[in-house]
């Protein structure tokens, strides 16, 4: 039977995490905003609100998920009852990212302590300023047994990668990903890795070019396009390319005024690594928009690039940054031609009112998740899973899937007593005639 007092307990933790995280909410986004300028807007819709609602739905539903499931139980059982029990892996490490470092590192925290391990939790130290505070946050919920904060460099993640762990739970660069799936490979421990890659974003001439301009502005310059499923490059039948440059640069004006160095709702490059890394990029292409920038203030416009080449740098891995480059394609091949080019990506989006079309993209391409018509807002329904597939990663969680990862799930199968069919035991004899005819009908 399910422990109700340890998944109460559990449930009561949650609740006091809940209640500490408000306590602290305008703490949060002081933090988010020192760290780099993120709006309050977007620190409390894409941190603190993802973060709470996973927490209610978490708390909402814990005993349904650590309950054990009945399923149906095999012929050649008989008579059996079959259950999958959940149970939680143990120690567990949670590496996380500066993008969004407060939802990244709380969200899996929560269903890894739903599930029933302990945490060690390393944050990115490039937001010092949110790290600190989650750290400060999970010593006033939690015992140092249930979760800790570990913070530091690079190389207390490289100390703490080379320990023993049950489970891994990483967010960040492929390149990083792929150190983590090496050192867990030494224990064969299971990991998840949530990645990126180059997000194709695809804008067919029959769509509603005005939306179109809309969603993608706002899905690649939310966080200043430092988000692992922005549209990485846009793709745009050639046809309709130059009314939809005009719209792009209108709706980027609508958004962030002439001047979006002066917008309080436009974030700043994280470091000075990141920043000379995407000027280097501006410096290569053809600017068609914004291309200004502000070292002092890691700031940099957002910008469109007009016709990259395919093998320039600034195609060559994910952008992560406020930089856009178009491109021109005329038939489905062209299509396949440049996307089949690179890893499969994160995630995919194609705005068309074409539902023939759409359905194709869907179909012929590989990717971990997408839109038709919008960008990004997959990633809020938490019953749709979230993870990568090839490089841009191992894994999913979100909503229920989330309490899964971080749970192995037990195979039982309760045998009765009351009836014993002897056809299974040795000796055999004759019981291959009959055993063939039975298993006819199974």
């Amino acid at each position: 039977m399910m422990d109700q007092k340890e998944i109460n307990r559990r449930k009561e933790k949650l609740k006091k995490f809940s209640h500490t995280i408000s306590l602290h909410e305008e703490e949060i986004i002081a933090a988010l905003h020192k760290d780099f300028k993120k709006p309050a807007f977007e620190a409390f819709l894409t941190e603190i609100n993802v973060v709470q609602s996973d927490l209610k739905d978490t708390i909402k539903n814990i005993r349904s998920w650590a309950r054990p499931k009945r399923v149906r139980a095999s012929i050649l059982n008989f008579p059996s009852s079959d259950y999958i029990y959940t149970e939680p892996y143990g120690k567990t490490l949670i590496i996380s990212p500066w993008n969004y470092p407060f939802q990244l590192a709380i969200c899996p925290l929560i269903a890894a302590y739903a599930a029933g391990n302990s945490i060690v939790l390393k944050p990115s130290e490039l937001t010092p300023h949110t790290s600190s505070l989650i750290s400060k946050i999970i010593r006033e919920t939690f015992e140092v047994s249930e979760v800790v904060a570990v913070l530091g460099d690079a190389d207390v993640a490289k100390s703490q990668l080379s320990k023993r762990w049950d489970y891994i739970f990483f967010t960040g660069s492929v390149a990083v990903g792929k150190e983590v799936a090496k050192a867990a490979a030494a224990n064969l421990t299971p990991v998840t890795l949530e990645l990126g890659g180059k997000n194709p974003c695809i804008i067919d001439k029959s769509a509603n070019l005005q939306i179109a301009a809309k969603r993608i502005v706002w899905g690649k310059f939310i966080n200043a396009g430092q988000t692992c499923i922005a549209p990485d490059y846009l793709l745009i039948q050639k046809g309709i390319k130059a009314k939809f440059i005009s719209l792009l640069r209108q709706e980027i004006s609508n958004a962030f005024g002439e001047d979006p160095a002066l917008s309080p709702d436009f974030t700043r490059i994280i470091n000075k690594k990141n920043f000379l890394r995407l000027i280097s990029l501006i410096e290569e292409g053809k600017v068609i928009a914004g291309g200004i920038h502000d070292e002092e203030m890691l700031y940099i416009a957002p910008t469109l690039i007009d016709e990259p080449t395919l093998d320039s740098n600034i195609m060559k891995d994910e952008i992560f940054g406020p930089l856009l480059p178009l491109l021109s394609y005329e038939t489905e091949n062209d299509l396949e031609k440049i996307i089949s080019r690179y890893e499969k990506p994160l995630s995919l989006y194609a705005f068309t009112e074409d539902k023939a079309f759409a359905e194709r993209i869907i179909q012929k391409f590989s990717f971990g998740g997408g839109c038709i018509n919008d960008t990004v807002v997959h990633f809020s329904n938490k019953r749709l899973p979230f993870g990568g597939v090839g490089s841009s990663g191992i894994g999913a969680y979100h909503g229920k899937k989330s309490y899964e990862t971080f749970s192995h799930q037990k195979s039982i199968v309760k045998k009765a007593t009351w009836l014993d069919i002897p056809l299974r035991y040795a000796p055999y004899n004759n019981k291959l005639k009959m055993i063939r005819k039975l298993l006819k009908w199974f």
